[in-house]
């Protein structure tokens, strides 16, 4: 059954909005178990083995980065950073069997130690239809200044 970008639309800004609220567990729960979570190092790369990534995660990996965000000694990531994920640009770019692959854009404003960044970033999601309706299977998320100074990743995309 193809699906309407509403529904796409709908599904990423439940995503963005389970991180902006802190709710990692909720948001854990939209990934499937084979999943993998990707941001590249360099522009136009495309493979995540070839070349070191910024992350590149299974499922396991999530979890763990989940589990270290609630830990009390995680002091590195102490306090968690506040987040505004705005999403955009919503397009599907190919429907096939159970799969769909989405395209966005990505505004996040992250504030932390009385600090704030701001990240932009083209977005790709690889969704599957499950009983419990759309997960993901994959997302990509390529980072405009990707191969610029990052200053340490404490946040998810």
């Amino acid at each position: 059954m193809p699906e309407s970008p509403g529904e796409i639309e709908q599904f990423l800004y439940l995503e963005a909005r389970l991180l902006d609220t802190q709710r990692y567990e909720e948001w854990l729960d939209l990934y499937t178990e084979d999943a993998t979570y990707w941001v590249p190092l360099e522009q136009g790369q495309s493979d995540p083995f070839e070349t070191s990534s910024i992350i590149y995660d299974d499922r396991t990996l999530l979890e763990l980065r989940v589990r270290q965000a609630r830990h009390p000694r995680a002091h590195a990531r102490l306090p968690l950073a506040r987040t505004v994920h705005h999403v955009g640009n919503v397009t599907v770019l190919s429907e096939e069997n159970s799969e769909i692959r989405a395209a966005s854009t990505l505004q996040l404003i992250e504030f932390r130690n009385q600090r704030q960044r701001v990240w932009g970033a083209l977005v790709e999601h690889r969704l599957r239809r499950v009983p419990q309706g759309l997960r993901v299977v994959h997302k990509r998320v390529d980072l405009v200044n990707s191969e610029g100074e990052l200053d340490g990743v404490a946040i998810l995309f």
